[in-house]
């Protein structure tokens, strides 16, 4: 009786000694790995690994994807080898693996998107926006006759970063008209009706204007601001679809750091003269110029948390290439080498290293893509590291564009964040999301 129990706990533990060799082994770990889905653009074959001892036989669609260069839709496979997909037709097809061609073994989700190349930018732009609206950025105290200091803005419940859109139902971005609007108001006594954007809620509200008697003016107690203009970097061109993406962030104003609700917008050719190097706790930027007499490369039309976006209708010169490269999926990034373009001398676009040191996993669009790190002794040399003005700088990864940069570590220059491409093109309009991408499938 002790003899069958000892034989058995030995049964046991060889079972489980096993399992514990075929958990740890790097077949099993390679399948484990091996997502469920798989994302793949049209005409770019992809190699899958199992690097498992066995045959099997894989089915599927044969008009989307085919497996091994054959036009079948089933082939015998030797895992030991590398599979290889190339992606036919947009649409999406179940890959289905079974062992001896009766067991299921794996079934991995194809999703083969149209292919989209575009041209890397890297080039320094000056970017001038016009707000959709009238933006709120202070408070201004109006001191009136009976000497009390009042400001009817505040009054009238506006805070700062609200968007004025409409001033007795007329559309209003101009800060010109508002001193005369004011004037007509409060001399007749009659309060302004505004319509107000906050975030994405519309409201209304009266204010009333104050005379002022140091001024001698109606005042509306704000401060207001309906324009903002600066530089930074372009990140692509898509000749397709003849739009671009800047940036890799958003554009806020400098007093409310509130996003701006673009009305209208440009982005011209622009000139780097110096060079302010950064330090630790002190970050350093590009000091650029609009080219005088410039050309107007395109419009801006969208101002998102990954960049500026609209027409462009001529690619500034001084390209570091004029071929389109392909893109990555934000799945498909890596830590390690790297490089980015960007400008440090007048317009002269040049290619730098850098490495990929932390990629987060992420689904949906979200900022912080990856941490960066500057390891090219050239750039640390001329600018200390990442400086304002270098954000939007495209982010290439064997022979892909993979993200833009677009923060800097402020107590560490030589390092700092950036976004995956795909996001960037989904706000371009030129990338379809995944849900909707698999909604058009055939």
């Amino acid at each position: 009786m002790h003899q069958k129990h000892s034989r058995k706990r030995h049964l046991g533990l060889v079972v489980v000694l096993m399992l514990i060799f075929a958990v740890c082994s790097a077949p099993f770990q390679h399948f484990a790995e091996f997502p469920n889905q798989l994302r793949l653009f049209q005409g770019q074959a992809v190699s899958l690994h199992y690097a498992m001892p066995v045959h099997a036989q894989g089915s599927l669609n044969p008009e989307v994807a085919g497996i091994n260069g054959s036009s079948n839709s089933s082939v015998k496979v030797d895992l030991r080898q590398p599979l290889s997909i190339q992606p036919k037709h947009s649409g999406v097809t179940d890959l289905k693996l079974k062992l001896f061609g009766k067991i299921p073994f794996k079934t991995v989700r194809l999703q083969v998107i149209p292919d989209l190349r575009v041209i890397p930018g890297g080039q320094t732009i000056g970017v001038k926006v016009k707000a959709a609206g009238i933006m709120v950025v202070g408070h201004h105290l109006v001191k009136t006759k009976a000497k009390l200091k009042i400001s009817p803005g505040e009054d009238a419940k506006l805070r700062l970063g609200d968007l004025i859109v409409e001033i007795n139902g007329q559309a209003c971005n101009e800060i010109s008209k508002i001193a005369p609007i004011a004037e007509s108001a409060g001399s007749k006594g009659i309060p302004l009706k505004l319509l107000v954007q906050r975030g994405k809620e519309r409201f209304k509200t009266s204010l009333t204007p104050a005379y002022d008697e140091e001024d001698k003016a109606w005042r509306l107690g704000l401060y207001i601001r309906d324009s903002a203009a600066g530089v930074g970097t372009l990140t692509f061109y898509a000749p397709d679809q003849g739009v671009y993406g800047a940036l890799g962030h958003v554009i806020t104003d400098m007093d409310t750091q509130t996003p701006i609700v673009v009305g209208s917008g440009e982005i011209l050719q622009s000139n780097v003269n110096s060079i302010s190097k950064s330090q630790n706790g002190e970050p350093g930027e590009k000091r650029a110029s609009f080219l005088k007499g410039g050309r107007t490369l395109g419009n801006v039309e969208r101002n998102t948390h990954f960049g500026i976006f609209g027409q462009m209708k001529q690619m500034p010169e001084h390209a570091y290439s004029p071929d389109a490269m392909p893109v990555a999926f934000a799945e498909e990034v890596e830590e390690g080498p790297a490089q980015i373009l960007t400008v440090v001398e007048k317009q002269k676009v040049e290619r730098f290293n850098i490495e990929i040191v932390h990629v987060s996993k992420q689904t949906s669009p979200a900022t912080k893509g990856m941490v960066i790190k500057i390891t090219d002794p050239k750039l640390l040399e001329r600018t200390g590291g990442i400086v304002q003005g270098m954000s939007g700088s495209p982010i290439i990864q064997k022979g892909k564009l993979v993200g833009a940069v677009t923060h800097v570590f402020v107590n560490d220059p030589a390092s700092g964040y950036g976004c995956f491409i795909e996001w960037m093109l989904q706000d371009a309009g030129i990338m379809l999301k995944p849900e909707q991408a698999t909604s058009k499938a055939v």
